[in-house]
């Protein structure tokens, strides 16, 4: 919506075509014998890709043998987990990693173990000895090095260096300790960050908009190297794919980020090995015939797209070269189609129904673990010996390896018994860092000079003012203001900050808390996102695990459903997945509808709060929103920041002196006790904490009752050392909130405050929540919504008799029975 980029009608509805480039496709033709004459690679050069392509292969086996008859080289083990095994899929790794270095941030797919493992030879050749014992002394305290050292004496480091990173792996799938992740990844989360290697991911497709953010990082941040997103082909039907090469793809990049005008720093690598599981994407599953053909569909770029053959390493590093140019020189994304083949199945419980051994062994009759070693015999780069030799040495490591990595006396697994919290210590960091980099912040306009922060400062932050008369609504400093007061003071003193979604720079965000920063800050800290949600958080997961701080919005909680994995499977997962290395600082600004029916105004806290891993916040007064904010944009961990759109201009009416202008910070899961009484307690979510408050006021003035109020603006965590007291005082309680009562969050606290108060209890703790249907348009709130009435209804018929009262809306047994058969 920037005002400078005028949409012209002449201009969008003249006639003309669109045209498309042709995209090569497996245009290297080159032999080794023309190779070695360039002087592009020495013998060594050549033989050292072979090497590596034996170190993936033998891995695999290993890991097939493990797997299915339990038994390696005369190790027996026994592993029960995962295991997608990229058997066949050598060349085209070890050719991608080849030019890569340890700034280079590489992503993997699910089926991923020869991508960690290319990236990191690679990463290996080209560290000096120094840097290479720094990484493995400092990694973890030393514990994998030091179980790595227990196989003996190596003839250098470098080869230290390799037996490490088998080590580390094969550790971490085996679920060890000594894993690179202390065996809370395994198989399909192994990542190793010193290299460059960033995580590769469970769910199909799950590295994409991971990956985009992660080049985002690099771009807004301005950080070496490139990224690299690898996916499978049955990844590019996925949404969340799609929504990535979208978001990478933007024009802002080049029309409205002055000074960082260069396109994202990112390779899409499509490994085409033509299989999903079990469906064929060529033939049966899509249309797209060759995957390149995709980013034709993106941008007018096309992303620079060709397709290479993945069974030549040699021309893959060719591709790889060109497209590493044009990352270099600001030209990306760029995308390959890597054509391969897996002779191995989806998993190793798969038979391999649906293709033919035909198939299988006319592919196997061009494996390059036997071609490309015949060439460099034949040309002279090695002998028939040499080739043998290096296939000898290969499985004599990777022996030394999984015997190592077998054994529970080298290799233990976390002892669960003797420490029952090691997973539980991982859930959250926990810190607080005040900038993730310490280079100066980049604004247009001095905070202080700044309209939009002046006018915030200029508010009264109370209801009243100090001659006790009510403030205006213009005048007086509101819970929109609370959050948008720290978002300013945030973006001045963290560079890495960036806040983004939709409509959140020229309009100020949809319920306007970014209202007046895009007169301070570049577009590159504040933009306007697509309209993908998926990519929304995605991207957010990827800025923040490299490095960054980002601020993202959903308009509308409804909207969580389409980041449903971003948000429960990678925001919320990889800081324990990793054992403690990956942060994700990610505020996830989440809107609760108000008057926009059944798909905008649902509250959708309960699904976040379920999810382990994550933080779930819901102010509802302007002293918590300040406060809890400032909390969440200097902490390490995932929050969810619930907001509600009812509530966005209350003023401060609970806090002694309104909101404080100083700085200061709520822990999140501390609650806030608003209102004293002795009779009862209401505890109250989001914005029903006012409706309980008129509740409150009618219980005093018609019945004598004082209620005590708690607002729980933290959901998880959740101190309930506050709220046990206060019901061991009252002996009664009523929990609201305008979520849906089946599933609410609030039927969880009931249920801890009925086992941690059972004997102080005088009746059973009622959960009052809004009606089990759709969200009816705005005119039938009071019907659908708990009103102040449903409340009093609630204590009276559940919990204590209220002489003289008259039920208005109340729900006896048998109504509650006939609702829960109907299923509303």
């Amino acid at each position: 919506m920037p005002k400078n980029l005028f949409v012209d009608p002449s201009e969008v509805r003249a006639a003309g075509k669109v045209s498309f480039k042709d995209i090569p496709v497996n245009e290297y033709k080159k032999t080794v014998k023309e190779e070695l004459k360039s002087g592009k690679y020495t013998k060594e050069d050549l033989i050292r890709i072979f090497r590596d392509m034996t170190v993936l292969r033998e891995f695999e086996t290993m890991l097939n043998l493990i797997k299915t008859q339990g038994s390696y080289n005369g190790i027996d083990h026994t592993y029960p987990g995962p295991a997608h095994l990229s058997t066949g899929q050598e060349a085209a790794c070890v050719g991608q990693a080849y030019l890569l270095d340890e700034n280079d941030f590489a992503f993997g797919s699910h089926r991923s173990h020869s991508e960690i493992l290319a990236k990191a030879l690679s990463t290996i050749n080209k560290m000096t000895d120094e840097q290479l014992m720094g990484v493995m002394e400092g990694f973890l305290e030393g514990k994998c090095l030091r179980a790595t050292q227990k196989l003996g004496e190596t003839k250098d480091v470098k080869e230290l260096a390799i037996r490490f990173i088998l080590y580390g792996t094969l550790s971490e799938i085996f679920a060890r300790e000594t894993g690179f992740h202390m065996g809370m990844g395994g198989s399909m989360h192994a990542f190793f960050l010193p290299f460059g290697i960033y995580p590769n991911n469970a769910i199909v497709g799950g590295s994409g908009t991971i990956s985009t953010g992660a080049a985002l990082y690099k771009k807004v941040n301005e950080k070496k190297g490139i990224v690299v997103c690898n996916v499978g082909d049955a990844a590019m039907a996925r949404g969340p794919v799609w929504e990535a090469l979208n978001f990478a793809a933007m024009d802002q990049y080049k029309t409205l980020w002055e000074g960082k005008e260069a396109g994202m720093p990112i390779l899409y690598n499509i490994f085409n090995n033509s299989y999903g599981m079990g469906d064929q994407t060529r033939g049966e599953t899509m249309g797209q015939d060759r995957m390149s053909r995709i980013a034709s569909g993106v941008s007018p770029t096309q992303f620079h797209a060709e397709t290479v053959d993945g069974y030549n390493p040699l021309a893959v590093i060719d591709a790889m070269e060109r497209k590493l140019e044009l990352l270099r020189n600001g030209q990306g994304p760029v995308m390959m189609e890597t054509v391969t083949y897996r002779y191995s199945g989806h998993s190793v419980s798969d038979q391999n129904a649906y293709r033919t051994k035909e198939e299988i062994d006319t592919w196997k009759e061009i494996d390059p673990l036997v071609t490309y070693p015949a060439k460099l015999v034949e040309a002279g780069v090695m002998t028939q010996e040499e080739v043998d030799a290096i296939l000898k040495e290969t499985s004599e490591r990777m022996t030394m390896i999984c015997k190592a990595a077998a054994d529970p006396e080298i290799s233990p697994y976390c002892d669960f018994k003797k420490d029952p919290a090691v997973v539980e210590r991982l859930m959250y960091s926990n810190e607080k860092v005040e900038k993730m980099d310490d280079r100066a912040p980049e604004f247009t306009v001095p905070k202080e000079e700044a309209e939009g922060y002046k006018k915030i400062k200029s508010k009264v932050r109370n209801v009243v003012d100090e001659n006790g008369k009510p403030v205006s609504k213009m005048k007086m400093y509101n819970l929109r203001d609370a959050l948008s007061e720290v978002i300013w003071d945030r973006f001045y003193e963290d560079p890495t900050l960036i806040a983004y979604g939709e409509d959140c720079r020229d309009w100020g965000g949809a319920f306007a808390v970014y209202r007046g920063m895009m007169d301070a800050l570049p577009h590159s800290r504040l933009f306007n996102s697509p309209l993908a949600e998926g990519a929304i958080v995605g991207t957010a997961v990827g800025y923040a695990l490299s490095g960054g701080r980002a601020l993202v919005e959903l308009m509308y909680a409804d909207f969580i459903g389409c980041a449903g994995d971003e948000i429960f499977n990678q925001m919320s997962k990889w800081q324990a997945m990793s054992a403690g290395i990956l942060k994700m600082p990610v505020v996830l600004r989440v809107s609760v509808g108000s008057k926009y029916g059944a798909q905008h105004s649902q509250d959708w806290t309960a699904l976040c709060a379920h999810i382990p891993g994550l933080k779930v916040c819901f102010p509802a007064t302007p002293w918590e929103a300040k406060g809890l904010m400032e909390t969440a944009l200097k902490g390490t961990d995932p929050v969810v920041f619930f907001e509600s759109q009812s509530i966005y201009d209350v003023g401060e009416q609970f806090h002694e002196g309104g909101v404080p202008a100083e700085r200061y910070e709520i822990e999140i899961g501390d609650v806030n006790k608003v209102r004293d009484g002795k009779d009862i307690t209401i505890l109250t979510v989001g914005a029903a904490l006012y409706r309980a408050m008129d509740a409150a006021k009618a219980l005093s003035e018609k019945y004598g009752m004082e209620a005590d109020v708690i607002n729980l603006h933290s959901l998880a965590p959740l101190d309930y050392t506050k709220i046990v007291e206060s019901v061991r005082k009252t002996g009664r309680v009523v929990l609201v909130s305008d979520a849906c009562a089946r599933g609410s969050f609030l039927n969880d606290v009931a249920e801890n405050i009925t086992q941690l108060c059972f004997d102080d209890l005088d009746a059973p703790a009622v959960v009052v929540g809004a009606r089990n249907w759709i969200t009816p348009p705005f005119e039938f709130d009071e019907f659908f919504f708990p009103q102040a009435s449903w409340i009093l209804d609630a204590i009276h018929e559940k919990i204590l008799p209220l002489p003289g009262y008259v039920v208005e809306n109340g729900c006896t047994e048998a109504e509650a029975l006939r609702r829960a058969k109907a299923g509303v």
